[in-house]
């Protein structure tokens, strides 16, 4: 591959190859770092880490980490409603059983603070609905029933 000659000519031959104008070129070639370079072994444990003990302390157990709060923690009875609320679908008896106790569970999370807050809105949604849909079964199945007792009576002449 030919370059084409720098401005100036190409250099002479004694000093050197050619220089080609379109590599590219390192800024940072040379440069020192602004920050100190560590001394000794950077994959050595540090001292300040203390030898683990053979037991640990009562209380010291498990470690507190700098910085994060504390997993509160899940209502018990919101995973109650929402496990009733979806039993509900086979045994449509524990829907309004899980609806009601997702009430409650909202309420004890409101003034706990625990997690939980939407499987216990999903617990009241899923429970009202299986209820809902129970009441219609319940409703269409009476008014089969009555039909067909009034069809029944009315079709037999003696």
């Amino acid at each position: 591959m030919s370059y084409p000659p720098p401005p100036g000519g190409w250099p002479d031959p004694q000093s050197g190859p050619p220089v080609d104008p379109y590599a590219p070129v390192d800024p940072y070639a040379g440069a020192k770092s602004p920050y100190p370079q560590p001394a000794g072994d950077p994959y050595a444990v540090p001292a300040a880490y203390p030898a683990p003990a053979m037991y640990p302390q009562p209380g010291a157990y498990p470690p507190p980490y700098p910085g994060y709060a504390p997993a509160s923690r899940t209502n018990t009875l919101a995973i109650v409603a929402l496990v009733l609320s979806l039993v509900g679908f086979t045994s449509c008896i524990t829907a309004p059983i899980g609806a009601i106790m997702g009430h409650v569970a909202r309420k004890q999370i409101r003034e706990t603070g625990e997690q939980g807050e939407g499987m216990a809105k999903a617990a009241i949604i899923v429970g009202w609905i299986l209820t809902a849909l129970l009441v219609a079964a319940i409703i269409f199945y009476i008014v089969m029933i009555v039909i067909a007792i009034n069809s029944d009576s009315s079709s037999s002449s003696y």
